[in-house]
This record gives C-alpha cells, sequence and structure tokens, in this order.
C-alpha cells in the first residue's frame, strides 16, 4: 500500500482534486469492496459517495452536506461495522485506501452529480472558494462559461501556491464545461501547460488535440511551441529543436518577447540533442537566435540566449563578455520566478563556460529551490542532475549520491527521459570500474533511442575520468577525443579537454595534447576563474619542463585549493608527485603524492587513490590505508534521508520530497541509525557533518 502511489500521475495526486475514477486498481481488491458495498442500506451508501467525493476528511462538511440530501446520522453505524468508514469527531477515514475509489466508481454519473452538487451548497466560499468550485464543476451536467471562469481564476490561485497539479485539474474540467471553441482551446493549451509543468506529459500532449480543434492562427504558433516543450521534456530529444525552431520563427511576428524565450528553448533542445538532432542542429538554432529581433532592454534570458549563441558561432572569448553579464544578472534575481522556471536549467550555462564554480553553485542552488517551491516536477530532473555534478566536484560525493537518489525518484515519478549524469560522472570520480562501464555502455544506448547526444558526449567525458584515473591512458584518450569532438566551444567539450590533455601526454602523442591544450586555453582565459586557470596551468604543465612546469604545477594547486574543485586540487597534487618523481626528487615528491593520497581517499576517488599508492611505494613509501567508514554500507535513498533529516527536516516533508510516506522515512531512519550505531537524530551532525569551507579548499 506505500507503494501504490508511485503508480499514480501527479494530476491524480492533485491535492484531492484527482477523482478516484481515474485511479488504476486491482480489480479483485476492487470488486471485494464493491460487495461488501451492496450489501449496505441504501442511505449508508449515499453517505459514503459523500465521503468519497470530497476528500477533505471534514466531518462538519460531510453531515452538512448529508442533510442537504436527507440523509441521516445513523446511515453512518452500517458503514462503521461493515469496516468501510470511520466518522470521528475531527476526522472522516475510510478503513482502506482503496475503499473510496471502488464507492466513487460504483455510483452512476448522476448520483455523483448531486452529491457534488451538495457538497458545493456548504462549502464556504469565503473560506475555501476553489473546493466550492471544484465540486460545482463536477455537478455540472453540461457546458457552463460561469464555472469555467471559476475554475480558471482557481487555477491561477493554486499556481500561486506551488499546485500545478491542482491548476492543471482545474483547467482541464474548465476545458470540458467550455462551448466557444476559441476559448476552450485556449484554455487546453493553459491546462496542457500546467500538466507539463507538473510532469505530467500525457495529459498535455492529449490536450493539445483537443487545441488544435479550435485554435486560432495567433495561437497557432503557441500551441507548436508548447507541442515542443512536451516533446523536449519527455525526452524525446531529436523531435524537439525543429519544433521549437519553428515555434521561435512563427512567434517573431506577434510576440518578440516570447520568441526570443523560444530560441533558447529551441537552443537548450538543440544542446541535449547533440549530434543526434535530426534537423535544428546547435549551430542552425544559434544563427537563427543571433538573427532574431532584439527587445529594447535586455533581460537576464535575452543575455544568456545571446552569450550562448555567440559561444557557438564565434566562441568563448566573444560569448564571455555576454555570459557574465548573464550569470551576474541571473545570480541578482532580476527575472520572475516564472520566468526562470522556463529556462532556468540552462542558467548555469553561463557560469560553466566561464568556468566559475561559485556562480556555478549559486545560481544552480537557485533554480532547484526555485521548482521545489512550485512543485514543477518538470524542471527539476535536469537540474538536479546538473547539482549532483558540481557537488561531486566539490568532493562531496555522500551529497551528489544524494541528489542521484532524488532524481531517479522524480524521474520515476513523471516518467522523464533523463539520462544518469551524475551517476556515471560520480561512479568515474571514484573510480567503480565495472558498474560505471556498464552504466555508460547502457547510458549510450539509450540515448541514441531517445535522441539525447549530450548524454553521450557526458558519457564519453565520464569514461575518461575513469581510465585516467584506472591508468588506461589509450583508452582515456578514445574516449576524451570523442567528448571533444561534439560541438567544440561548448562546455561539455571544455570538460574533457584536460583529460584528453593528460591521457595524450601518458600516451606520447604530444602533438594532440598540444592541440587540446591550445584549445583548452582558449576557453579558460576567457573566463579568468581559479578553477579554468588552475586546470589550464596544471594541463599546461604536463607539456612543460624543468622550472617552467614546477611553475605551473604550483600555480594550479593554488588555483585550484582557491576554487573549491577538490577532486581537481587533489589531482593536481597527484601529477605534481608523480613529475616530481621522473625527476628523481623524490623528497618531494613524497610530499605532494602523500596529500594527494590522504585528499584522493577523504574524498572517495578509489582508483586515483590506488595511483598515488603506486606513486608513492615507487619512492620508497607505503601509504596509509584509510579505515572503512560504516557510512559507506548506507545506500544512497538511506544517505538523502540521513542528510535531510540532519538538516531539520521531519519524517513528513522528507517524505512529500522523495515521494514516500512518512512511515517509510521512520523505516529507512532506523536502519542508518543501525548502521551508525547512534540513536537518535541529534547525532547525525556528528556522523554526517556537512562539508566545511575549510575542507572544501584544504
Amino acid at each position: 500500500m506505500l507503494e501504490l502511489p508511485r503508480g499514480l500521475s501527479p494530476a491524480e495526486l492533485a491535492g484531492g482534486f484527482g477523482l478516484p475514477t481515474t485511479v488504476s486498481v486491482s480489480g479483485k481488491i476492487e470488486e471485494a469492496f464493491v460487495r461488501r458495498l451492496h450489501d449496505m442500506p441504501e442511505e449508508t451508501k449515499r453517505l459514503l459517495l459523500v465521503a468519497a467525493a470530497e476528500p477533505v476528511g471534514d466531518p462538519e462538511l460531510l453531515w452538512a452536506a448529508a442533510e442537504q440530501l436527507g440523509i441521516s446520522s445513523e446511515a453512518a453505524a452500517p458503514a462503521h461495522a461493515g469496516g468501510l468508514l470511520d466518522v470521528g469527531a475531527a476526522r472522516v477515514r475510510f478503513r482502506h485506501p482503496l475503499v473510496r475509489t471502488a464507492i466513487y466508481r460504483a455510483a452512476r454519473q448522476g448520483e455523483r452529480q448531486e452529491v457534488h452538487r451538495a457538497l458545493a451548497e456548504v462549502t464556504d466560499p469565503d473560506v475555501d472558494r476553489d473546493r466550492r468550485a471544484w465540486h460545482r464543476a463536477r455537478a455540472a451536467a453540461g457546458p457552463d462559461e460561469e464555472i469555467a471562469a471559476e475554475l480558471e481564476r482557481s487555477a491561477d490561485q493554486a499556481k500561486s501556491r506551488g499546485g500545478l497539479a491542482a491548476a492543471a485539474a482545474f483547467l482541464e474540467r474548465a476545458v470540458e464545461l467550455t462551448l466557444d471553441p476559441a476559448l476552450r482551446a485556449d484554455r487546453a493549451l493553459a491546462a496542457a501547460q500546467a500538466h507539463l509543468q507538473g510532469g505530467a506529459f500525457d495529459a498535455a500532449f492529449g490536450l493539445l488535440v483537443t487545441a488544435e480543434a479550435g485554435v486560432l492562427d495567433d495561437l497557432q504558433a503557441q500551441l507548436e511551441l508548447l507541442r515542443g516543450q512536451i516533446t523536449f521534456a519527455s525526452g524525446h530529444g531529436h523531435d524537439a529543436p525543429p519544433l521549437l525552431l519553428d515555434a521561435a520563427a512563427r512567434l517573431e511576428l506577434l510576440d518578440v518577447a516570447l520568441a526570443r524565450d523560444t530560441y533558447l528553448d529551441a537552443w537548450g533542445a538543440a544542446m541535449l540533442a547533440g549530434r543526434l538532432a535530426d534537423s535544428g542542429h546547435l549551430r542552425d538554432v544559434s544563427a537563427a537566435a543571433r538573427m532574431a529581433p532584439r527587445l529594447a532592454q535586455s533581460r537576464p534570458s535575452d543575455l544568456l540566449l545571446d552569450g550562448l549563441a555567440t559561444l557557438v558561432t564565434d566562441g568563448p572569448t566573444a560569448a564571455a563578455p555576454i555570459l557574465r553579464r548573464a550569470a551576474t544578472a541571473i545570480r541578482r534575481g532580476e527575472s520572475s520566478p516564472q520566468a526562470e522556471l522556463r529556462w532556468g536549467w540552462l542558467a548555469t550555462g553561463a557560469p560553466f563556460t566561464l568556468w566559475d564554480f561559485e556562480a556555478t553553485r549559486a545560481i544552480q542552488a537557485r533554480q532547484l529551490q526555485l521548482a521545489r517551491d512550485v512543485g514543477a516536477l518538470a524542471q527539476l530532473s535536469l537540474p538536479l542532475a546538473a547539482e549532483s555534478i558540481i557537488v561531486a566536484w566539490s568532493g562531496d560525493f555522500t551529497g551528489a549520491a544524494s541528489l542521484i537518489a532524488e532524481g531517479e525518484a522524480i524521474n520515476e515519478a513523471t516518467g522523464a527521459r533523463v539520462a544518469p549524469f551524475g551517476a556515471f560522472v560520480l561512479g568515474a570520480l571514484q573510480g567503480r570500474q565495472a558498474e560505471t562501464s556498464q552504466l555508460i555502455e547502457a547510458t549510450i544506448t539509450e540515448a541514441v533511442a531517445w535522441g539525447q547526444g549530450v548524454a553521450i558526449q557526458l558519457a564519453q567525458w565520464a569514461a575518461a575520468i575513469l581510465y585516467n584515473g584506472l591508468g588506461r591512458y589509450e583508452e582515456a584518450l578514445v574516449a576524451a577525443q570523442q567528448a571533444t569532438e561534439d560541438v567544440p566551444h561548448l562546455f561539455t567539450s571544455g570538460w574533457a579537454l584536460p583529460e584528453q590533455v593528460e591521457a595524450a601526454v601518458r600516451c606520447g602523442n604530444r602533438e594532440l595534447a598540444s592541440a587540446a591544450l591550445e584549445r583548452l586555453a582558449e576557453a579558460t582565459t576567457a573566463g579568468g576563474s581559479d578553477w579554468g586557470l588552475g586546470i589550464e596551468a596544471r594541463s599546461r604543465a604536463l607539456l612543460s619542463d624543468g622550472e617552467a612546469a614546477d611553475a605551473l604545477y604550483r600555480e594550479g594547486i593554488e588555483r585550484l585549493g582557491r576554487a573549491g574543485v577538490r577532486p581537481e586540487l587533489a589531482r593536481a597534487h597527484l601529477l605534481y608527485g608523480e613529475w616530481l618523481r621522473r625527476e628523481r626528487s623524490r623528497m618531494a615528491a613524497r610530499h605532494q603524492l602523500r596529500a594527494a593520497h590522504e585528499l584522493l581517499e577523504s574524498i572517495g576517488m578509489e582508483a586515483f587513490a590506488e595511483r598515488a599508492a603506486r606513486e608513492l611505494l615507487a619512492t620508497g613509501e607505503h601509504a596509509r590505508k584509510r579505515t572503512v567508514e560504516t557510512r559507506e554500507d548506507l545506500t544512497a535513498q538511506e544517505i538523502q534521508i540521513a542528510q535531510m533529516a540532519r538538516d531539520g527536516m521531519s519524517n513528513p516533508e522528507i517524505g512529500t520530497r522523495l515521494f514516500i510516506s512518512p512511515r517509510t522515512v521512520k523505516y529507512h531512519l532506523q536502519k542508518v541509525f543501525s548502521k551508525l550505531d547512534i540513536t537518535s537524530r541529534s547525532q547525525l551532525e556528528r556522523v554526517l557533518p556537512r562539508p566545511t569551507p575549510e575542507a572544501l579548499t584544504a
């Protein structure tokens, strides 16, 4: 029963505004309750139907509606005796979660309408206007513009409270009650938009069909835009870019601001599709966006579009000033939350391109919080994947695993096809060869089917990290080359360039390493950040000799230490130590290799740590092994729940975030306490401490 809600759509869990007729349940269970219902007196059946139609569970409301319908208080006794319903002083409860479904489905349409009409009459319009509108809508026998307009207002209120699924339910019923074809099409588009944001993609597609029947010319472009957005969000990567590019071109003559926003949608879709786009490739979208009409005053989204488009057409040097302005505007919150929800997952493209780790973390945290605040499940999957990579780059592998588990729960709830970006990057950094290689291979296969070229590129980058850690440099070089070939100036390609430099140098191909370094330097110089310049210095040192190499390694360590990217800092110590050993500076090599080994082991980078241990052994020193900590025995979900509990979230709050019951949260916490040998939440801070600023730069 705890797992049953995982089979429901967002609309069916829309704060009580989804109807039990839509729930898929076991036929045998439902039939058992229907048989029990048949034995009840008619008056009891009607009382049960009132309770089933109103999920608030308020006894006063139940009895007020019963009085309207002429149902006496004695009707509750048989329902209680039959194990179907408890009517207490403070709460009305069904004895079994499926009773409500069986009762509502067994009733005739006219009976349902009568009950909803009575509930509408007794619901206070000042206290609970939305629920009254909902009951009036379910009681309506045919089109009713007054009720449809009321539902539309209720939808706006629901959106303002973050109730996207409830808003979609209001709007969808409003469509059913609307007679005018143009107004019906307009409301269908609004309902589809709400379903899209709530993660109910099939429902959103269905409403597009309704909208098409009455859509006017001025709404055609918006319909095509929505079709492209739903296609993109549901994971059909290669189909979305041409749809969105065509919609953007149509909108240029109708609404310049909306057209530019749509070009940004198209850019994101084209980036996700990558090499697998059937048409509407990233260069095509970027060129079209740069030619598009402009607004008198640029918004953050306009700056982001201009910067990303310029990055593809003219390279990082030309794009950097625009992207820097975009990142600043986004961090300041100069856009409305509604606007940022639309394009926010692309917001980190600006600081990523600039190799600005601090800005990346700040902007990504903002986007995640916005999506969580309004319950926009469709806008959570990609930011969660990006955040898990960012957190892993900071050296917090436990936090990254927690975010990965949350992303998996979101994808399961919405059906979104988002590749496990964070999972294979984390696995590569950890050096877990078997499972990571298997995951990368599976991701590439699925990405081809889904048309998500960027997933292939990221998987190849992760493979390059994995093989460099394992010392399998020829395989690392092949993977890195593949990752850097697709859209050379894109930030994803840039991340793979340091891997290509290291692997090429180890394979003796200095020419290939030098070419990769030249491309890397163009991006890092334009960004001017410690992260980027530190990576460049570390990579340049691999191709240098003598004092120049020594100075570059030291510069790389200093800059990466300030940037807060602990795995990259640890690798800089490792490369410096390896170079010093080859230069026969044994004591200096030991110092660097010892620092590398300790940091790599504390982070959890097992393969790179083993590399450091081998190098230390070559200097005549044995690496000290870290003791295995019990917390590594926790599953990803247990880590996630433990961290949320440590941060002060209650069991119901954790359950809401992870789509599980408070009882399930309690069960997992008990297992956590047992594994960590603690007895209370207050002890979690000690055994699962947060990374401190000092630790991040250690």
